[in-house]
């Protein structure tokens, strides 16, 4: 699946993204776990100083917390496997006879 992010994404859409996509471990969805870890590299690579909040405020940008963000969300993508991928299967050989 494509992500929905490009270069062309605003700011807004890629923090829409960002929040839209933080759930991905409540609902676990690993399509959002990845779309999650690409905002928050847009984020990280567009890194504003300081953030305004539509006239409500400022606030610093922390990319310390994001790339603990992008941490955690690789290690639940790794814990975590596509369907379809391969496991482990036991067969049950409990009532054959022989």
């Amino acid at each position: 699946m494509a992500s929905t992010l490009t270069s062309s994404s605003t700011d807004a859409e890629v923090w829409a993204s960002y929040d839209d996509n933080a759930s991905y471990e409540e609902d676990e969805s690993r399509t959002k776990a990845a779309a999650f870890i690409t905002a928050c590299r847009i984020l990280m690579r567009r890194r504003p100083k300081r953030l305004a909040f539509d006239g409500k405020g400022e606030g610093e940008f922390d990319e310390v917390a994001i790339r603990e963000e992008v941490k955690q969300a690789r290690s639940w993508l790794a814990i975590h496997p596509a369907s379809g991928t391969a496991s482990v299967r036991y067969a049950d050989l409990s009532g054959f006879r022989g």
